[in-house]
């Protein structure tokens, strides 16, 4: 047998390199790394302020915590299920941290409590999906009640503050310079969650229930294990989301982080996971994250109301699941002409 022509295995490469680029050129999250460019851009050039690197700084707070839930919840969508009570979990954590805090818990305690009350508030999603088999949206939207309202009996009109000063580095503490423990973490948990979701045979039975459940049953994936699992995780993220948010405003109300369980879902959804599971990368939620962090501290700097930032999301929400489906359509409609 000859052996294969060295002009052929020069030709094999350039070609294999050529259509990875090309795929990479036209995937999602090469669009949202333009979009994100666009509206970096746009900043500098509306606002003489947004370049000061403390400025920079500040702005990475508003997507940091919520980035943090929008990566465990990526993965439970990803599965095929959706976790609304997100924000409620974070409440009720802050308000146990506040609560233990005015016991005279110091910062130990109060951190352990923020991530096991985020735990337990998962691990209840997780039995009721996963266990008795209910629908996880119709789940969620209950436990997001739930936990809310114990916050609101907890505290009513009233707040949680003076925690102690070693408490506040969480979410106000520096690792060097202009970069913040919370961006740090951040960068941690994206890292943590891409290799969790792309590299693992976890992420593998993930992708697996996400395209049809019932076949990997019968491929011998335990589904109502890696699902109870994943309502942990998004439990556990949510807990340490609390924990950030809580040292960075040192106070603990109700209604704290109202809203965010949208703002969580849109960045996953806008950085390409299927809102029908089975598909989507952690890459994707990262460049979503910057995206809606711009516009957030973009918006503030031209003093724009809170009403229009909530507005923009409702309709990025609406864009980005609508947009595959008229995709979809206008090539149906190309192929029959």
């Amino acid at each position: 047998m000859s052996a294969p022509s060295t002009r052929g295995e020069t030709r094999l490469v350039p070609d294999r390199l050529q259509g990875r680029a090309e795929r990479l050129l036209k995937s999602w999250e090469a669009l949202l790394l333009a979009v994100a460019i666009a509206i970096f851009a746009l900043n500098v050039w509306s606002s003489p302020y947004f370049l000061d690197p403390w400025n920079l700084s500040d702005a990475t707070f508003n997507f940091t915590e919520k980035g943090l839930i929008a990566f465990a919840l990526a993965l439970v969508i990803v599965s095929g299920e959706i976790d609304l009570s997100v924000a409620a979990i974070l409440a009720l954590s802050s308000t146990l941290m506040g609560l233990a805090m005015s016991h005279g818990a110091g910062t130990p305690e109060i951190v352990a409590i923020g991530l096991l009350t985020g735990l337990a508030c998962g691990a209840i999603n997780g039995m009721l999906v996963s266990g008795l088999g209910l629908p996880s949206i119709v789940v969620t939207i209950g436990t997001m009640s739930l936990f809310r309202g114990i916050a609101f009996i907890i505290l009513g009109d009233k707040a949680f503050t003076g925690y102690p000063v070693d408490f506040a580095w969480f979410g106000q503490g520096y690792v060097w310079w202009v970069f913040s423990f919370e961006l740090l973490l951040f960068v941690v948990a994206a890292i943590l969650f891409a290799v969790l979701l792309h590299a693992t045979s976890f992420g593998r039975m993930v992708y697996a229930i996400g395209n049809n459940a019932v076949a990997a049953q019968f491929s011998g994936i335990r589904v109502e294990r890696v699902k109870f699992l994943l309502f942990l995780l998004s439990g556990l993220m949510s807990g340490l989301a609390a924990v950030c948010l809580t040292s960075r405003l040192g106070s603990t109300r109700p209604s704290i982080a109202t809203g965010w369980e949208l703002e969580a879902v849109t960045m996953a959804v806008l950085g390409g996971i299927n809102i029908l599971g089975g598909s989507g990368r952690i890459g994707g939620v990262v460049l979503a994250a910057l995206i809606m962090g711009m516009v957030t501290f973009g918006f503030g700097l031209l003093n724009v109301p809170g009403i229009v930032m909530s507005i923009f999301v409702g309709l990025l929400l609406i864009l980005v699941i609508a947009l595959p489906k008229l995709i979809g359509r206008l090539g149906r409609a190309k192929r029959k002409a």
